[in-house]
């Protein structure tokens, strides 16, 4: 069964797991979840699949590798701010 999640709900899919977690196991269980993002989709147990990381320590070191390996325009507009008016 496929599943389409937002970006900002990946932390309940990555609670799932029991850390540390390979790379492979999560690329594994994901690759039925599909990430809408800003601008796109991407699958989630592909884009873990290309992580270096040898293991995840937790939920959020594997949320950070994630957001690190999302494309730039993942969150909404490159080169903007909040701040900039």
């Amino acid at each position: 069964m496929t599943r389409t999640i937002k970006l900002n709900q990946i932390d309940g899919v990555l609670s799932e797991f029991e850390y540390p977690v390979e790379p492979a196991t999560v690329a594994t269980a994901c690759d039925d979840v599909t990430i809408r993002l800003a601008d796109g989709e991407v699958n989630l147990g592909a884009t873990v699949s290309e992580s270096n990381a040898t293991a995840f320590a937790s939920a959020e070191e594997l949320g950070e590798e994630l957001m690190s390996l999302l494309p730039r325009r993942a969150v909404g507009e490159p080169f903007q701010s909040d701040g900039d008016a």
